[in-house]
Formats: C-alpha cells, sequence, structure tokens
C-alpha cells in the first residue's frame, strides 16, 4: 500500500489553545499519522520558543519566518486573539496553506464575510474550531435528534485569565450556540439577553432565551464566575428527554412511551438508556477531521458559514445585554 504524504502543518499563537494544537499535533505524529508540525509562530518570540521546546519544532515570530523557512507548509491552526483572526487567516490562505481557525472565527460578521470569500478565492479549506461538535457526546445525540423543542443549557467555570479580550458570550457560550444551532436547524426568529461584568471589564455572565421558526426555545447560562464546573446541555422533544455531560462525554435519553397517541398517562412507561460512546478528546478529533479535509480536499465537517452563524446570534446575544443593560441604567 502507498505511503500517504506527510502533511506539514504549523501553529499560529502560542498562548493555552495554540499550546494544545501542537501537543495534539504532535500526539498524532507519535501515533503514525502522516504529518509533521515544523513550527510554532508568536510575536512573543520566548512563549513561542518554549512550545516549540516542548512538542520539538521550531519557534518563529511571524509567518514570514515560517514561510520562508517552510514553504511546505500546507496547513495551520490560527489560535491568536480574535481581532487577528482575519488578518492572520488571510495571510495564510492566500500563501496556500489550509487553516482550521479557533473560535469565534472573528471579531465581526463582516470580518467573517471576508474570511469567507478569502477561503473561496484561494480555494482553501478552511475550518471553524468549534469544539463541542466533535464531542463524542455531541456525535452521539445527533441520530436521536426528533423535533427539539426546548433546550436549558449550562456553561460555568472558574474565573481565569485566560480569554478576557472578549466576553463570557464569545468565550464560552458561542459553543453552546453552534451545538444547539446544529440541533435545532431552524431560523433565529427572536433574542433576549442578561448579563453582567463581575472580574473584568467584559460580560462574565450571561442569560440568553432565544426563539427559532419552528418553536423550539432554548436558555442558555454562561458564567466564568462560578465556583464550579459545570458544561451540561438537556433538551425535550416529543416523548424524550435528552442530557448531555460535556465534561463527561455522557448521554443520557429518557424515552416515555406506554401510551395511546396523544394521550397522556398517569403512570407512563419510561425507558432509560445511554447511547454506545467512543471516547475520544474533542480537539483531538477536530484535527483529525481538518487533517482529513486537508488530505482529500473535502469539504470541512464544520465550515466557516457555520462559525459565522453561531457568532451572529452570538453578536445579538451580546446586543441583547447592552440593551438590557441601559434599561437597568446599569454603568460598566
Amino acid at each position: 500500500m502507498k505511503q500517504e504524504a506527510s502533511i506539514p502543518v504549523a501553529v499560529i499563537g502560542s498562548g493555552a489553545f495554540g499550546r494544545n494544537h501542537a501537543r495534539v499535533y504532535q500526539q498524532l505524529s507519535k501515533e503514525g499519522e502522516s504529518i509533521r508540525l515544523t513550527g510554532v509562530v508568536d510575536t512573543n518570540l520566548a512563549r513561542a520558543e518554549a512550545v516549540a521546546k516542548e512538542f520539538n519544532c521550531r519557534p518563529f515570530g511571524s509567518i514570514e519566518q515560517l514561510i520562508s523557512t517552510h514553504s511546505e507548509v500546507q496547513a495551520a491552526s490560527v489560535a491568536v486573539p480574535t481581532i487577528q483572526h482575519l488578518a492572520v487567516s488571510r495571510q495564510l490562505m492566500e500563501s496556500g496553506i489550509d487553516v482550521l481557525v479557533e473560535k469565534p472565527i472573528a471579531a465581526s460578521l463582516a470580518e467573517a464575510d471576508e474570511l469567507i470569500a478569502i477561503a473561496k478565492k484561494n480555494r482553501r479549506i478552511a475550518q471553524a474550531g468549534h469544539l463541542e461538535r466533535f464531542n463524542p457526546a455531541v456525535r452521539a445525540t445527533i441520530p436521536l435528534i426528533t423535533k427539539p423543542m426546548f433546550f436549558e443549557v449550562h456553561r460555568l467555570s472558574v474565573f481565569s485569565q485566560r480569554s478576557l479580550d472578549v466576553d463570557v458570550v464569545l468565550d464560552l457560550m458561542i459553543h453552546d450556540l453552534d451545538a444547539v444551532l446544529s440541533f435545532v436547524n431552524s431560523p433565529v426568529m427572536e433574542v433576549r439577553a442578561a448579563g453582567l461584568p463581575i472580574l473584568s471589564n467584559k460580560v462574565d455572565i450571561a442569560n440568553a432565551r432565544v426563539e427559532f421558526a419552528s418553536g423550539c426555545i432554548a436558555n442558555f447560562t454562561a458564567s466564568r464566575v462560578s465556583t464550579e464546573r459545570v458544561r451540561k446541555l438537556r433538551f425535550f422533544q416529543p416523548h424524550q428527554y435528552i442530557s448531555i455531560d460535556y465534561g463527561r462525554q455522557d448521554v443520557l435519553v429518557f424515552t416515555v412511551g406506554g401510551t395511546e397517541a396523544g394521550t397522556p398517562s398517569a403512570n407512563p412507561d419510561i425507558k432509560v438508556f445511554k447511547p454506545p460512546i467512543e471516547s475520544e478528546e474533542p480537539l483531538r478529533a477536530e484535527i483529525r477531521a481538518f487533517l482529513h479535509s486537508v488530505r482529500t480536499r473535502e469539504a470541512p465537517v464544520i465550515p466557516l458559514e457555520d462559525g459565522r452563524r453561531a457568532l451572529e446570534v452570538a453578536l445579538e446575544i451580546i446586543a441583547q445585554i447592552e440593551s438590557h443593560t441601559k434599561k437597568l441604567n446599569i454603568v460598566g
């Protein structure tokens, strides 16, 4: 059997996200995946050097330095601050490099549209980095979806200095917005939201209510000032309640049976089962899917258009939070 050509890859950004991308690329390479981590790029060269040393590749202070040294690079993870996504991704794609862009894909819808246009013009694979779509629990739930009507979603984290360049909606809630949008697959009709800055100058806790054209309603709560870590998504559809624990990669399905059609029973027959889960680190699954698209030129599992869709709802939630704050006469 013919040996697959090795894909030279790079990571742009060496913060927490960038380091994790470098770790997974290196891990996949050691496991026999036909890839080669060529370098880590960061304007903070000392930080790039530390990550490069850890994962046995070269550090670079700029994309120009990377490309001039490794012109063969085919793919890269973009893990820089959100406001730099467009400029960095443009430079990579115009240099013939496919990109995996961390969420949120851009700082605005105009930038997201430009990103999509650049990918099309340069015929690049461009995948949105919405990690939870690769969570085994989410993947196991997709075949079970019929007609979701109500969601209750909680994503709570303890405070850290990470990702304080964006508020909690773009930092945490956007994971769940993307997942629910993919589950419901219906236009958003109305958004209501409230939120507050607590420990930073950005919104640290937020609640949103999203209504879809299908009639489905989803309530989202996201906090980065919690005393505990919670990542749960629960939803109801006809005769069924499904509970996802992202962290445990666990799904519980409660199905109501034993009733005449449309007739409620005082003692319904409730069946509980857990669909089989193939455990895998979501980032590993995400990067493997990206590399598959790079190799085969097949459309990515999560295209930039999906990233734009989640960003659009997130930005509307932020706008509604600002409007609600003004009503309450709260000074940030």
